[in-house]
């Protein structure tokens, strides 16, 4: 037997390679890298189609404009009431409508998909080497970085309508932390419910019913205390009123076990989410 190279053994006329250890250390990294950086480049360029139509992002935001405003005048007497937590009804009301961006922002996020995949466009990007999860991944983080631009709006309208922050920096990183999380998770949804009935019409009333029923089951109008127990029943389940509640917690300055369940609540939602909506495209490639 006849030495060869570092990895090489030569044995007679055949040379078998010995396991290279340092490249099958690599192999997950280059893998993370390799979906980093497909995921970046695709989300660049939605990003690129976004900022070529800056007005499809400010539609988006005039429906929670106009609840912000209306609501916010409708409704200001509320606080007389007894029980009432805030002595502001517009600072009672603004995460609420934080959280109704979210919803009318990302949730609509599968249409677009769908009429890629009608189009043909996911099709030329599937023949190429780029990974099956970042096509998923790069739309969900599109849809919530919309979704942040709008919020930072949304902040500056009510501050402007008597709004305040008691949470400081730190509450407010929280807060876009938390509508990220949210964003990613209802992106996911949609996107999900996109690849599985590959047909507009029904996704659209399934955008409808993530819209607005969960946010009157929730405490974005109305504390829980003012419910009926059905509703507020109803609210243990609904991923909307945890995102509320967090946001409203963490405005206050309020980061005790409450702000803690509801920012655990909307990580887990996300979390399954997402894992729910690569795996249904996964499975879509594979049939």
């Amino acid at each position: 037997m006849a030495r060869g190279s570092a990895n090489n053994v030569v044995r007679g006329r055949e040379t078998v390679s010995a396991p290279d250890n340092e490249s099958k250390a690599n192999r997950p990294l280059n893998k993370t890298m390799t979906l980093f950086f497909d995921t970046w480049f695709q989300f660049e360029k939605y990003m690129r189609i976004t900022f070529r139509m800056p007005l499809w992002t400010l539609f988006g935001l005039i429906q929670p404009l106009i609840w912000l405003v209306i609501f916010g005048e409708l409704f200001k007497n509320m606080t007389r009431s007894g029980g009432f937590p805030e002595s502001s009804y517009i600072e009672f009301l603004t995460p609420g409508i934080l959280v109704m961006t979210v919803l009318f922002g990302s949730s609509w996020s599968g249409v677009s998909l769908l009429r890629e995949i009608n189009f043909g466009t996911v099709d030329k990007v599937l023949v190429t080497p780029v990974k099956r999860t970042s096509i998923v991944l790069s739309r969900v983080l599109h849809s919530a970085a919309t979704v942040i631009v709008q919020i930072l709006i949304i902040f500056v309208l009510a501050w402007m309508l008597g709004a305040h922050n008691h949470g400081g920096l730190f509450g407010l990183t929280v807060v876009f932390f938390m509508i990220l999380l949210l964003a990613v998770g209802f992106a996911a949804l949609s996107n999900g419910f996109a690849m599985k009935l590959k047909r507009e019409e029904p996704l659209v009333v399934i955008g409808n019913m993530m819209t607005l029923p969960l946010m009157f089951f929730s405490s974005a109008f109305v504390p829980q205390g003012f419910m009926p127990e059905w509703i507020k029943n109803l609210t243990v389940i609904n991923p909307v009123s945890y995102a509320v509640d967090g946001v409203r917690l963490a405005l206050r300055g309020q980061f005790s076990t409450p702000f803690l369940f509801s920012f655990f609540m909307i990580g887990c939602f996300a979390f399954f989410t997402m894992f729910w909506a690569t795996r249904t495209f996964m499975r879509q490639q594979e049939d």
